[in-house]
């Protein structure tokens, strides 16, 4: 999400004769686009703040974002900041600094609250990737997790109309891009404030877009995966098979608490509809250790359940209070000790779940989308989003395999990698 809102951003200043520069280069504006899923994040986008200050004490300091949106105060009391702009003004960026800077008076921030019935649409016509890139098609959520505040600072669904996604897709493969993420803060909702339109539906259309090689898809609810949806989605050639399916705990007690809408029974009824007709997916999740009430037994009942899933990876967070949440205020938290030793345990787990799964495609033949040169190799991912090297530097000079999608036989792992060559 926050790459796909950066390069509409930076779409607006280039259409303005601006330039973008290196961070590390001294510029006359710097706009960071927060993130505040956790306090960690929050720390990370105030340091960067006062990074971008100390490389240029005379430039312009713009924060927005979410954690701009819910901690307001917080951000304006920061000295290096000079301007707040909130989620739903960033297709406004350049006016209001340029306002700023001329001194005209601009909306202000109390006037900037997110509007929960219009999809912001950059309508970008110009990505600064190359391979791949995200697809915006859908912001908000009415879930409202109980440890979340995401909703709080993107506000209620809202759907991006199928024809301008469709439209974004085809200019961007006119340019060369080959595979398309279609992402949200919750795309499983796609099409609630739309009529007879929901997310299926959308990617049948995107997969007609004629030179599109691949369609990936962001974080799914397990809610969404019913026999007609992947019965659906297997008829789409460009699928990938890669699935992030959000569990955050195995342990029903805990998942009730969160206020999640499943059960772990509906999770595992879900994953196995997916590996009927998709064997070799790649199948990632995330996870919370040490929520609220958590005990020992349910952590156990947790890692009992991943142990059974066997995800390829798994993204392992530590429960992070968030004021304003219900979850903020719940008795019985957790240890940072206990919760530590428990995120130990569910990474170790998931590093051994990777490597399993990366060794099964040794031998193999794949096809791979390579990307970008890190050093003397070239890398890109397969369908289902495992990272594949290729070593020999001068077979990949020959080939041009940059922003290609080509046959790789596997040769061997290499910690979190595969190496292949390219047949």
């Amino acid at each position: 999400m926050n790459q796909y809102e950066t390069n509409g951003m930076i779409e607006q200043f280039t259409q303005k004769g601006y330039e973008k520069v290196g961070f590390e280069t001294k510029a006359d504006i710097y706009v960071i686009n927060t993130c505040t899923v956790t306090n960690m994040s929050d720390k990370k986008s105030r340091q960067i703040i006062r990074k971008a200050k100390k490389l240029n004490p005379e430039g312009i300091v713009v924060v927005t974002g979410c954690y701009a949106e819910v901690s307001k105060e917080e951000v304006e009391e920061i000295l290096e900041v000079e301007i707040v702009i909130l989620n739903d003004k960033k297709k406004d960026i350049v006016e209001i600094i340029e306002g700023y800077v001329n001194d005209v008076e601009t909306n202000s921030i109390d006037d900037l609250t997110p509007n929960s019935n219009e999809f912001l649409d950059f309508e970008i016509t110009a990505h600064t990737e190359r391979a791949r890139i995200s697809i915006k098609v859908q912001d908000g959520c009415d879930n409202f997790c109980s440890y979340c505040i995401i909703p709080y600072a993107k506000g209620r669904v809202r759907s991006r109309k199928p024809e301008s996604v469709v439209n974004e897709i085809r200019e961007a493969v006119r340019k060369g891009i080959k595979e398309v993420v279609i992402t949200g803060i919750h795309i499983a909702s796609y099409g609630k404030d739309l009529s007879n339109i929901g997310i299926i539906d959308l990617l049948e259309e995107v997969n007609k877009v004629e030179g599109l090689k691949r369609i990936r898809l962001g974080s799914l609810e397990p809610t969404l995966i019913t026999e007609e949806f992947v019965r659906r989605l297997k008829r789409l050639d460009k699928i990938c098979d890669h699935f992030h399916l959000s569990l955050q705990s195995g342990n029903d007690k805990t998942l009730k608490r969160m206020n999640r809408k499943y059960s772990t029974k509906q999770f595992e009824e879900s994953v196995r509809l997916l590996r009927e007709k998709f064997p070799e997916a790649g199948l990632t999740t995330d996870v919370i250790v040490g929520f609220p009430g958590e005990t020992e037994e349910d952590f156990e009942k947790t890692y009992g359940f991943l142990e059974k899933i066997n995800f390829s990876k798994m993204h392992i967070f530590k429960f992070s209070p968030r004021k304003g949440t219900p979850a903020a205020k719940m008795a019985e938290q957790v240890n940072e000790k206990i919760k530590e030793e428990r995120s130990k345990r569910l990474i170790e787990l998931s590093g051994k779940n990777e490597k399993t799964f990366l060794e099964m495609h040794v031998g193999k033949e794949i096809q791979v989308l390579f990307e970008q040169r890190e050093g003397e190799q070239i890398k890109g991912h397969t369908t289902n989003y495992i990272v594949v090297g290729i070593f020999d530097s001068n077979q990949a000079n020959d080939i041009n395999l940059e922003n290609q999608i080509s046959t790789v036989k596997i040769i061997k792992r290499n910690n979190f990698e595969l190496i292949g060559e390219v047949m």
